[in-house]
């Protein structure tokens, strides 16, 4: 959308702590030779690894380099980098990171997400900033099981300045999505936001009530949900991999929110997710306040994570 570009000294300031484990952990281990052999990939091995990049993904980066290096793309340590960089920055076509966006009414956002995740913060700085650049927002706390989590939505909505849809605690989490719907079409907003309950992935309960209400909103308004954005705590590294798979499987996630990044000194579970999912980062959250979301951008956030 474009809505939300950062630039890359932004972003070298929140991701100060990836940036600085990734840059450090690679630069002690090419400073010490010039020279490409079995020991030092190990030893990138390792170090790929520990950036959370995981072991499937890191497998890959290795064995192209070494193929890189018998095909003399590269000589040299000095090398090593910019060629992970540019390998990096192609596993993400331009067309798979933009926001979905309906052709007429609503385009509606379903938000998953375990608890403690950063969902509600999440959607405050997605709706803010939508609103802020002129677009009518609606936010649903579908997330009725938690009386608090619709009280933090409510305070957030208020706080930003956009209207919300609710019921009581307890109430049928689907039937709020209905509502939501209908005065989303109502009331001519440009965007709706669905907040969901976000108990343990483990449940299968959980999952059966995510679909309920995907499927209320898809019967409702006809190619909906556009968009299902599956909120990850950065921090939690390889589990989220696993989060991401198992909430998948229930509501076809279409692209990943990754929260807390400022947070981790681990940004490689950024590139983990999209070559072991093949699900979009779209956005990442890099505060705690509502402008401090980004849309991902691999070109920017590579060259922010390896200055």
């Amino acid at each position: 959308m474009g809505i939300f570009t950062k630039t890359t000294d932004y972003l070298k300031d929140r991701l100060g702590k990836t940036r600085h484990k990734i840059s450090s952990s690679l630069s002690s281990v090419l400073s010490l030779r010039r020279d490409i052999d079995e020991a030092l990939l190990d030893e990138l091995e390792e170090t790929l690894i520990s950036d959370d990049i995981g072991v499937e993904t890191t497998d890959k980066f290795i064995s192209d380099l070494r193929n890189a290096f018998r095909e003399r793309i590269i000589a040299t340590t000095d090398d090593i980098i910019p060629f992970l960089k540019e390998h990096i920055k192609n596993y993400w076509p331009h067309r798979d990171r933009q926001l979905h966006l309906a052709q007429t009414g609503p385009t509606i956002i379903l938000i998953a997400g375990v608890n403690g995740s950063g969902k509600t913060t999440s959607i405050a700085k997605l709706a803010s900033l939508l609103n802020q650049n002129g677009k009518k927002v609606i936010v649903a706390a579908c997330d009725t099981f938690r009386a608090a989590a619709v009280e933090q939505l409510s305070i957030w909505a208020q706080r930003i300045g956009v209207q919300i849809i609710k019921h009581k605690s307890g109430a049928d989490p689907a039937a709020v999505a209905f509502d939501a719907c209908e005065a989303a079409v109502a009331r001519n907003a440009d965007f709706l936001i669905l907040d969901t309950a976000g108990r343990l992935h483990t449940k299968k309960d959980l999952m059966r009530e995510l679909t309920k209400i995907r499927d209320v909103v898809a019967q409702k308004i006809p190619g909906t949900p556009n968009e299902v954005l599956l909120v990850l705590d950065a921090t939690t590294g390889q589990n989220a991999i696993a989060q991401a798979k198992l909430f998948t499987e229930a509501i076809d996630v279409t692209g990943i929110f990754l929260a807390k990044l400022d947070g981790t000194a681990r940004g490689g579970i950024v590139v983990a997710i999209k070559d072991q999912l093949d699900i979009p980062v779209k956005f990442v959250g890099l505060g705690e306040k509502p402008e401090d979301i980004a849309e991902f951008n691999p070109e920017t956030f590579v060259e922010a994570l390896f200055s």
